[in-house]
């Protein structure tokens, strides 16, 4: 789970890797024979009994230094990864976070631009709103429509969900699966988990390889866990 990739060190909420350190990361995967697929991909590749050395990556929000930053350094490697889309903020910035720098969200044609390049769109909800306190029209307009105007955008209606915060109850489960979606994606979803709410490894500017080791042991114990319900 990756947001931001920029050089800007002005980062309270640890959301920023830098292009340096994403090149260490993305290099690491490579060197033990790992490829960094979209969780569509690999969801794919499960069940089909192929997924063997796939990690599948994502990059929450939307911003638009994925463009820049993050999709060169991806091409180099071969990775593809799932970039969760903010259509209500397009071309806009991160308004919910009340510290830290304001960082630009990716334009329709940034969003087009990364799915052109083979990147998988997902929506990550109209405008970062937690699910979780959400009243019901919102958690449809949240849900239903974002989905509905990312088609407008790619042509095709994504296929995956991010909750924003990574909150997550039943409720939000069961709207996000009314709304179409084929998975979604939390952080540590607990008794929700399953394929409409994913486990995630957080990834950091501070994850070097022993760090990195340590996470790719839990989160294959998570699947594990969600492959079992």
């Amino acid at each position: 789970m990756y947001h931001s990739v920029s050089a800007c060190t002005d980062d309270p909420y640890r959301i920023t890797v830098s292009p340096h350190r994403l090149d260490r990361q993305l290099g690491w995967l490579r060197a033990r024979g790992l490829t960094g697929v979209s969780v569509g991909r690999l969801l794919a590749a499960q069940r089909e009994g192929r997924a063997t050395g796939l990690v599948g990556l994502t990059f929450d929000d939307g911003y638009a230094d994925f463009l820049d930053s993050a999709m060169p350094l991806l091409r180099r490697y071969g990775f593809t990864a799932t970039v969760f889309v903010l259509p209500g903020r397009l071309g806009g910035q991160n308004d919910w976070d009340p510290l830290g720098p304001r960082k630009p969200l990716l334009t329709q044609d940034g969003i087009r631009a990364v799915a052109d390049e083979g990147m998988e769109i997902g929506s990550h909800g109209l405008f970062h709103t937690n699910l979780v306190t959400a009243d019901d029209e919102q958690l449809r307009r949240e849900t239903a429509d974002s989905r509905k105007l990312i088609e407008t955008i790619t042509g095709a209606a994504p296929d995956g969900f991010c909750y924003p915060y990574g909150h997550v109850d039943a409720r939000a489960v069961e709207a996000v699966r009314a709304a179409g979606y084929g998975y979604a994606c939390a952080i540590a979803p607990g008794r929700l988990a399953g394929p409409h709410a994913l486990p995630r490894t957080y990834i950091g500017a501070q994850d070097t390889a022993l760090r990195l080791r340590a996470k790719l042991v839990l989160q294959r114990w998570r699947s594990t866990k969600v492959a079992a319900r």
